[in-house]
């Protein structure tokens, strides 16, 4: 019998604010080990102060203060951090951290991510573009370090029709481009092999896992982001853009994949949900 690692990842929307609303009360009752964050928005010292000493934390604030953030909470220190992603003149600030941590003897990689929104047609959309860019040397770099690592957080991108409701009407718009969603095809494709990808460029399959689509299934979602606005939460009209993507090494030892979506629109502490993963180390 392995050692669980109950591993949670979630965009707080501003950790304050979700703080505010009641996100203390799901993380006491949850027992996560290692939980990672983004859109901290938020210094390091209000952090620590918010989750308590019980939890390590390391940090990478946005260049811009209150701006993006990601974090990487443990009961247990890593035992190193890492934020360089891409060229030197890229700023990544704020947006991906990953960090080793020792479970039981075995190392395991984990990182937090939060890719750009984008927007279609505009510095938004290429500054994301770089960053799928990085994404895509990085993965294999990752693999190689560590194969038990997992690139979680809110990657902004439905990769499948099976990942947004409304994935109709969102097929010109930033989250769903298919050259957005190709990423994803090579990412998650054999690796080594050149692959088919929905916007036609093809590619070579990186070999990385979708944990939670493999463990939910050929379903609709489930999804992890509603708008605030209207009844989207409401009518379950939803995206699935957080994720898990692990080595298979580390993909095979995944279990129990759960979004934590709150019981109702009032009781809502993100516009996200937690994506939980129990991990059989």
């Amino acid at each position: 019998m392995g050692t669980r690692l109950r591993l949670a990842s979630v965009n707080v929307n501003g950790i304050r604010a979700a703080y505010r609303r009641g996100m203390g009360d799901w993380l006491a009752e949850r027992d996560i080990d290692i939980l990672t964050l983004q859109e901290v928005r938020a210094s390091t010292d209000d952090l620590e102060g918010l989750l308590g000493p019980e939890w390590n934390v390391v940090h990478h604030p946005a260049t811009a203060k209150g701006r993006a953030g990601v974090a990487i909470a443990s009961r247990g220190a890593a035992s190193v951090h890492r934020v360089e992603l891409g060229d030197d003149d890229f700023d990544s600030a704020g947006r991906w951290i990953e960090a080793d941590y020792d479970v039981a003897g075995t190392i395991v990689t984990v990182v937090s991510t939060y890719v750009h929104s984008g927007e279609v047609d505009t510095p938004k959309q290429d500054e994301k573009w770089r960053f799928l860019d990085a994404m895509t040397a990085r993965l294999p770099q990752l693999a190689a370090h560590n194969a038990l690592s997992v690139v979680t957080g809110d990657l902004n991108v439905g990769h499948r029709e099976l990942d947004i409701k409304n994935w109709k009407g969102n097929v010109k718009r930033a989250g769903f481009l298919p050259r957005e969603r190709s990423y994803f095809d090579r990412f998650l494709g054999e690796a080594g092999t050149e692959i088919e990808t929905v916007d036609g460029t093809g590619g070579s399959g990186l070999g990385w896992v979708d944990v939670g689509r493999r463990l939910a299934g050929e379903v609709e979602g489930p999804y992890s982001w509603w708008s605030w606005r209207g009844q989207a939460f409401d009518n379950d009209t939803g995206w699935r853009i957080d994720y898990h993507l692990a080595t298979p090494a580390l993909a095979a030892k995944a279990e129990n994949h759960t979004i934590d979506r709150a019981p109702s629109y009032a009781e809502r502490w993100s516009d996200h949900a937690p994506v939980v993963v129990d991990y059989d180390i």
